[in-house]
């Protein structure tokens, strides 16, 4: 069983409006098994993206402290391509175009690095066609350059048929249901639920609202504060921040 383990993670960024780098996570402790679903929650500036993106290996972002591992294989040696490789996925909040590479090649490609060996181009063109069309994708699609021109909804949907056809054993998705509409939001969050139901992917959903919620239920919700957990509980945890809010976390200053 795949399992992502955090201990006491404590990352800094380097920022335009200060000297020295801004601690932003401060003791992170979190255990993701394959097969589980964890919903990161929390108020904005709280280190839920910068989570994400010290996981996936941003060089923005400095570890100063702590550890993870990825089966007992320590993350934090591996760059970037090797955390990819050896099964984290992140799918970003605000995914990058890629001119001059076709959605198809960029498809093809990862999938040839994950696997160490080009998919036989007869059954792989069959499976990203059965993706796309699960989510509501048009074949076109494929020949267009990645994210360029793409809507807000095209862009997480690419994001969620990398998730489908990669595979991968630990999927970080940093707020996948920003600038959704209802339509688009529930096609995504069927994607990913039809993921979580192989067994065989542990799942980090970062999200300020309870709304994805709806359509993906977590195992775990963890409420983040000030650079670290500040509560865990089951799904009714999302419920009491619908009705609460997060001001019993922020009192007393939260993160940057």
């Amino acid at each position: 069983m795949a399992t992502l383990e955090i201990h006491d993670l404590h990352v800094t960024v380097d920022t335009e409006s200060t000297d020295r780098p801004l601690e932003i996570l401060r003791g992170v402790d979190l255990t993701v098994k394959q097969g589980e679903t964890h919903a990161i929650m929390g108020p904005n500036g709280s280190g839920k993206s910068t989570l994400a993106y010290s996981l996936a290996g941003h060089p923005k972002y400095t570890v100063t402290g702590g550890t993870v591992t990825l089966d007992g294989e320590n993350v934090l040696e591996m760059t970037v391509d090797e955390r990819a490789r050896a099964g984290v996925f992140l799918a970003m909040q605000y995914p990058v175009e890629i001119p001059g590479v076709s959605v198809s090649n960029f498809l093809r490609t990862s999938a040839t690095a994950i696997r160490g060996e080009a998919p036989k181009l007869r059954t792989w063109v069959k499976e990203v066609r059965e993706a796309m069309e699960r989510l509501q994708v048009d074949p076109s699609f494929a020949e267009r350059n990645v994210n360029e021109g793409f809507s807000g909804g095209e862009k997480k949907r690419h994001e969620i048929l990398q998730l489908e056809l990669l595979k991968p054993k630990i999927a970080i998705l940093d707020e996948t249901d920003s600038g959704l509409d209802v339509d688009a939001l529930r096609i995504v969050s069927e994607g990913v639920n039809r993921v979580r139901e192989t067994g065989e992917v542990g799942t980090l959903l970062i999200t300020h609202y309870t709304r994805i919620l709806r359509y993906i239920k977590p195992d775990y919700v963890h409420v983040f504060a000030a650079g670290r957990i500040a509560e865990s509980g089951g799904a009714e945890l999302a419920d009491k921040l619908e009705n609460e809010g997060y001001e019993a976390y922020t009192k007393g200053g939260a993160s940057e």
